[in-house]
């Protein structure tokens, strides 16, 4: 038998930076056993210039990734997802579409490195990337075969207050 692959998909709400960063780092580190996406509620339309300049310059591929709507995985024919991570604040706090096989979701804040003054974007994009390594790496880790749903959501909290975490809109920490 096969061994599962597990669906996740990164959101917030340009789609242009944080979301695309967990993209290609989990399909980096997941080692096939993980197919990442990313998405927005309101995209950009493009992926920020600044996540494809680190990207490219720490050898990885960029080809292919766009900005796009949380709407193209909510269709009949979209991956089913098993976790979803919002990266944003403003995502975190907006209504969701339904996803279909009820995903576990966790929410992952991080400040969003394009709002940095554009003198300081690379380090922001660069720190942004740093949290989001560390994050991935620690779910990674996580015996998801043995984690009953609400253990896991448990842990995945706790992932995502670690550091750099950031408070969803109306939320305290």
């Amino acid at each position: 038998m096969a061994d599962k692959v597990y669906n996740v998909l990164f959101l917030c709400t340009g789609n242009s930076a944080r979301s695309i960063l967990g993209e290609v780092l989990m399909n980096h580190l997941g080692g096939g056993r993980f197919r990442a996406f990313s998405a927005g509620s309101q995209p950009k339309g493009v992926v920020h210039p600044a996540a494809l300049e680190l990207l490219s310059s720490v050898g990885f591929l960029t080809k292919g990734l766009r900005s796009k709507s949380w709407d193209e995985f909510s269709r009949p024919d979209a991956p089913v997802f098993d976790f979803i991570f919002t990266v944003c604040d403003n995502a975190a706090g907006e209504t969701c579409p339904v996803w279909p096989g009820h995903p576990v979701t966790a929410h992952w804040g991080i400040e969003d490195p394009a709002a940095a003054p554009v003198d300081e974007q690379a380090e922001a994009f660069r720190r942004a990337m740093h949290y989001l390594l560390n994050r991935i790496s620690l779910f990674l880790a996580l015996p998801l075969g043995s984690l009953d749903e609400m253990a896991m959501r448990r842990k995945l909290n706790e992932i995502g207050r670690g550091e750099g975490a950031t408070a969803p809109t109306g939320a305290s920490q």
